[in-house]
């Protein structure tokens, strides 16, 4: 009896194998070894196939076999050969005239950094400039934490200027291990400006930056660095102008610090020392950057002179602690059969702001069209006219999106602006700006109905991102897995001398000046306003610091600089 034949599929792949170039044998092989991360198998296909002059090797061969090499130095039984065959097949690479790519630096960078290298890493990603190759981030990282680990502070230094000339922001490993360095050699000028710099770039700090955190603040560097003769009005006007939260002027003060760990509750009080968290905001020189990217893209959107008039209107009307996005709350779950456009709901709102602002209206935004049409229903005509009376409504012209008044109003006049529109529509993909989730978190105000009535969401009353006080004291968030803010631990970090000084002075618990019930009954802490008068202070000395207790902590509520009076607002519509 004859055997069977085997299946066609089989025959093909036998044929194709079969003709496989030894080049396409080799890479096969390779990727199953660089799945694994099998150096010594790696080793051993690679000098087979370089003793037997049959294959022609590539960049891809190249970068694979590197890459092994690389990932297999943290292996202390592998390391010694990892390095040696490493190097070698770099050595071959070069001698094949081979133009090596990014991954090709990155995984000798890792080589060299291995070794104790870090110049010949860092050499290798500046020549990179040359071949006209970009770096990323991970290709500067080997030399960035070689220098580090090494404590050769102004190489990581140097390391990091090239990185930012480079265009590439640092994230939090890279901003930790620049803070560890300085620490550790005493630079504590530099380890205050890598404070800032995470406080900057993460909102919650992993438990190795924290424990980093503390080290820096428990040593004995401290004590006698620092500038006990600093300005108090001046610190707390640039907080204010700064949006809150910091200052950056330098450390403040003299004297042991004390390090804690505790929670923030839910008004954003320290449960360690008492002190209340700042909301914070973007600043002035943002406010205005943020406004400006705004209009423009608005006025090349939209008929120019139309939004042009409304921004000569909202000079003049400036009033307002509050913008209502008219038709996200008009149009609030009425998808049924009946539904429409709810002026009840939105009448329900605007009273709402009204009686907790003290009698101060907000501006509601809506189109003319929509306008239009509501004001032909009589038994919505009077309130409207009312509305337009009072300057309580303000009308988008026919043809344009009113998303651009609203979200232009609310932060040219630093107020709230009340929606439960995302912002994620192309038009805020538009903006591309780093303000903008920081700026809607701070004044995006949600709202639900609760059996008719509308209960305003008001933004937290404290941000979970590092804080650095008025009174000179640190707070910073550690990342869990919860999504409970008032659980989540905190560093707090505070200097006894700084606050029995300034006792009755920074830690008052009177109310804040000039503020209105709408703001303060919601805990906004610092105000949307700028202020005006103050005056820039000089940068404070620099200090280090010794952990030690305190029995006694004072609270503080930052005060709020009275508005200047602006005309009543008039009715505008379009």
């Amino acid at each position: 009896m004859d055997a069977p034949h085997p299946p066609s599929h089989l025959k093909a792949h036998k044929k194709s194998r079969k003709n496989q170039t030894p080049e396409i044998s080799f890479q096969i092989n390779l990727n199953s070894l660089s799945r694994t991360k099998d150096l010594p198998g790696a080793i051993a296909l690679y000098e087979e196939a370089a003793t037997s002059q049959g294959v022609r090797f590539n960049q891809h061969h190249f970068n694979a076999l590197l890459y092994i090499c690389s990932n297999s130095v943290a292996d202390p039984s592998l390391k010694d050969s990892a390095l040696d065959h490493g190097f070698r097949i770099y050595e071959h690479m070069e001698s094949c005239k081979i133009a090596p790519n990014e991954a090709t630096v990155t995984a000798v960078a890792r080589l060299a950094s291995a070794r104790g290298d870090g110049d010949r890493a860092f050499g290798l990603v500046r020549k990179m400039g040359e071949r006209g190759i970009a770096p990323r981030l991970r290709t500067y990282d080997p030399a960035l934490y070689c220098f580090c680990e090494m404590l050769e502070a102004d190489k990581a230094y140097e390391v990091e200027e090239h990185m930012r000339s480079a265009g590439l922001s640092l994230e939090e490993p890279e901003l930790s291990a620049l803070l560890r360095v300085s620490a550790e050699t005493g630079r504590e000028e530099r380890v205050y400006e890598y404070m800032h710099k995470l406080r900057d770039c993460v909102r919650c700090v992993s438990e190795e930056t924290a424990k980093l955190i503390e080290r820096w603040f428990c040593g004995e560097k401290a004590v006698d660095v620092g500038n006990a003769n600093y300005d108090r009005s001046s610190v707390k006007a640039v907080v204010l102008r700064n949006g809150g939260g910091f200052h950056g002027l330098g450390w403040i003060g003299k004297g042991n610090w004390v390090v804690r760990r505790g929670n923030v509750d839910e008004n954003g009080v320290c449960s360690c020392c008492g002190e209340q968290l700042a909301c914070v905001d973007i600043d002035d020189m943002e406010t205005e950057s943020f406004a400006s990217s705004i209009a423009a893209l608005a006025l090349e959107r939209e008929t120019k002179a139309n939004f042009s008039e409304f921004q000569d209107w909202l000079e003049k009307h400036a009033n307002y602690d509050a913008i209502v996005d008219g038709a996200n709350i008009g149009l609030y779950q009425q998808n049924f059969a009946d539904g429409g456009f709810s002026v009840p709901q939105l009448d329900a709102v605007v009273k709402e702001l009204y009686g907790s602002s003290k009698g101060k209206w907000p501006l509601v935004v809506l189109h003319n069209k929509r306008l239009k049409g509501l004001m032909e229903s009589s038994s919505h005509k009077q309130l409207l006219q009312e509305w337009i009376d009072k300057g309580v409504l303000y009308a988008t012209p026919s043809g344009s999106n009113d998303d651009w008044y609203w979200l232009y109003a609310a932060v040219r006049l630093r107020c709230l602006l009340v929606t439960n529109d995302e912002m994620r529509d192309h038009i805020f993909e538009l903006l591309g700006s780093k303000f903008f989730s920081k700026w809607k978190e701070r004044h995006q105000v949600r709202y639900t109905f609760v059996k008719g009535s509308p209960v305003l969401i008001m933004p937290l009353s404290f941000s979970p991102v590092i804080q650095e006080s008025e009174k000179g004291s640190w707070h910073v968030p550690v990342k869990d897995d919860s999504n409970e803010e008032i659980v989540r631990t905190w560093v707090c970090i505070t200097r006894p001398s700084i606050w029995e000084s300034s006792n009755g002075v920074l830690a008052s618990k009177e109310s804040p000046e000039g503020s209105n019930k709408f703001l303060n009954n919601h805990k906004l802490l610092n105000s949307c306003k700028p202020e005006t008068t103050a005056k820039d202070s000089n940068t404070l000395g620099s200090i280090g610091f010794s952990q030690d207790c305190m029995n006694n902590t004072n609270t503080m509520t930052r005060k709020r600089k009275d508005r200047s009076s602006s005309p009543s607002p008039v009715a505008s519509s379009s």
